[in-house]
């Protein structure tokens, strides 16, 4: 059974999302404040987290800015501000995506299901299980990436982003694009959100003398020559 953490500090928000989840077949643990649920998410290894931004002991930037030291879990932000500097922030440290309170259950429980199936890997009949690209290479079975030998851990939907320019090298994708690879069904994907991944992407590969991602100006995004 899959297994989410819910990490919230309002009783009320975890009745309702367990019940929804609960209800769907999937397992809910829970945790009342960033410590807590720090704690949990390292001991129990959930399939995906359900983080609260403003708790107490523990803000929700924090625990995913300590989870995302040594692990890629699934992470969507939960926040009673719709503002889009908490939004960037979220997806800057590493969460997957941010749903803003109220919020129903119906969507909530989509946005879940939607960010998890981006964790499976493709069909092997489908596609081969290894892109290479000069020095990038994606393993779409273990959903891992490197550059030459050296490892970059991806959260899944950065993972996602890099797939999809790999499929295509040389193609120009808009940012409308990328969401349709990279996001599947997802309808609630923003242009800030995709540039927010893209950034980190850039990141962790400049830690190790990669680039794999050109910017078109006015077009979008494509893979590099991967030199």
């Amino acid at each position: 059974m899959t297994k989410i953490l819910l990490i919230d500090d309002d009783p009320h928000i975890r009745d309702i999302v367990r019940f929804a989840l609960n209800r769907e077949g999937f397992a809910v643990i829970e945790a009342g404040d960033g410590v807590r649920g720090l704690a949990l998410a390292q001991a129990d290894s959930p399939d995906l987290i359900l983080l609260d931004i403003g708790m107490p002991e523990m803000d929700g930037t924090e625990v995913c800015r300590r989870l995302r030291r040594d692990s890629r879990v699934p992470i969507i932000f939960l926040s009673s501000r719709d503002d889009e500097i908490d939004r960037i922030l979220g997806l800057e440290l590493g969460g997957d995506d941010y749903v803003s309170k109220p919020f129903s259950p119906r969507e909530l429980t989509a946005r879940v299901k939607a960010v998890l199936r981006r964790m499976v890997p493709p069909e092997p009949a489908v596609q081969d299980p290894v892109l290479r690209h000069n020095r990038l290479r994606l393993d779409l079975e273990g959903v891992r990436a490197f550059w030459d030998e050296t490892e970059v851990v991806l959260t899944a939907t950065e993972f996602g982003l890099l797939r999809t320019l790999a499929d295509r090298p040389g193609k120009v994708f808009s940012r409308d694009a990328l969401m349709d690879g990279a996001y599947a069904t997802e309808r609630y994907v923003a242009d800030r959100t995709v540039d927010s991944h893209i950034r980190r992407v850039r990141a962790k590969f400049q830690a190790v003398g990669g680039a794999p991602v050109e910017t078109v100006h006015g077009l979008g995004y494509k893979l590099s020559d991967c030199r």
